[in-house]
């Protein structure tokens, strides 16, 4: 039997804590604009974030229905009417990742993600 590739990172949590844990760092990124995060969590909320802005830009029902799966209403709201029109023209990398070195109690590397301006 092959080994394979894990495609996300599991943070050691169960799939439920997973998505749970991505759901609340999404959400305040998107309040927010910045966050600091772990370099890990970091790079795991790129690859949604992004994915998230992109399905915005059709802005059609479908896309409100699919980012309502991960935000509440009034972050929908926000992401449609403020965040997704500054990256019309833009194909890609709505994101930056900024390193700040590691945390002082476990030594894990800390970064500050924000939403490119």
């Amino acid at each position: 039997m092959k080994k394979r590739r894990r495609k996300t990172k599991t943070f050691h949590r169960k799939k439920d804590q997973r998505k749970a844990l991505m759901k609340g760092l999404v959400r305040s990124l998107f309040i927010h604009e910045k966050i600091k995060t772990t370099e890990a969590k970091a790079k795991e909320l790129r690859k949604l974030a992004e994915r998230l802005i992109s399905k915005g830009k059709k802005n059609d029902l479908a896309a409100r229905r699919y980012l309502a799966q991960y935000l509440d209403k009034a972050t929908v709201k926000k992401v449609f009417e403020t965040i997704i029109p500054r990256y019309k023209e833009r194909e890609g990398g709505y994101t930056r990742i900024y390193k700040l070195g590691p945390r002082q109690s476990d030594g894990a590397e800390m970064v500050i993600i924000e939403l490119v301006k």
